[in-house]
């Protein structure tokens, strides 16, 4: 098997480098990751200046761009003579929960893996200080072995998450939606020594449930959370119940055209 392992904490976190070598059981590795940290990156992907790849180990490179970037790459590029296997992205420093997947790096590395066709993961842990990055890698590891045997729906990647608690401390694992994650107070305006204004996009996470079985819930229960998610974006319910609005703006449109 080929694996390709991407982050967005960046080549040198120590997280990217123990899950690599975790990963070593089921293939052959390769590390395409930022050179810097590029958290909350979401999708970005690089247009406005050029992209190198520079080698900083054996089967292991950094990229002048964000996850995205590093996928695309390392697919189009590096490993154009690969197939590719899996995907997996991380292991992140702090959880990837509820809506916020769609600003993350480490989720939007494995959606690029998944978008091309390859079983991706998606792999983020909880911790202060210090993250247990090796009980990180084993539960991505048998979280791989799973998927590299039964494979997953198309369009679909793995979301996982682990709760910051000891071996012996997990309950276990369970398959689990995506909570709401909402944040009070999420500007924070500051004064400089100058007086003037500048900002912080920080808050307080304030978090609630939209089903049973949430992520969210999951973890406070001291269970890793693994969540299924696609990049099919339509909102199937409200296309039906739009569908009534078809006519009235089409007969508006066909009134715009014949007025000009």
């Amino acid at each position: 098997m080929t694996i390709l392992v991407a982050n967005d904490d960046g080549i040198d976190s120590p997280g990217i480098r123990v899950l690599a070598k975790s990963l070593k059981a089921l293939g052959d590795v390769w590390v395409v990751a930022p050179e810097r940290a590029q958290n909350a990156m979401g999708r970005a992907i690089t247009l406005h200046k050029p992209l190198r790849l520079n080698q900083v180990g054996r089967q292991m490179f950094s990229v002048n761009g964000t996850p995205s970037d590093c996928i695309t790459l390392a697919i189009g590029q590096l490993l154009k003579d690969h197939e590719i296997d899996l995907v997996v992205s991380g292991i992140n420093k702090g959880l990837n929960l509820g809506d916020d997947v769609t600003n993350s790096g480490t989720v939007a590395a494995a959606l690029e893996g998944a978008i091309r066709g390859i079983p991706s993961i998606a792999v983020s842990m909880d911790g202060q200080n210090q993250f247990r990055f090796a009980l990180g890698a084993k539960v991505a590891l048998e979280v791989a072995k799973m998927v590299t045997k039964n494979g997953l729906p198309e369009d679909t990647l793995l979301n996982v998450n682990i709760p910051d608690l000891p071996a012996n401390g997990l309950k276990g694992i369970k398959l689990t939606s995506l909570s709401r994650r909402r944040y009070k107070d999420p500007v924070v305006e500051k004064t400089d020594p100058r007086g003037g204004k500048y900002y912080w996009i920080a808050g307080e996470q304030v978090s609630w449930n939209r089903k049973k079985h949430s992520d969210v819930e999951t973890i406070s229960q001291g269970f890793v959370s693994l969540t299924p998610l696609h990049f099919d974006m339509t909102q199937y319910r409200a296309l039906i119940k739009l569908q009534s609005w078809e006519p009235a703006l089409s007969k508006q449109l066909r009134s715009l055209r014949s007025s000009q």
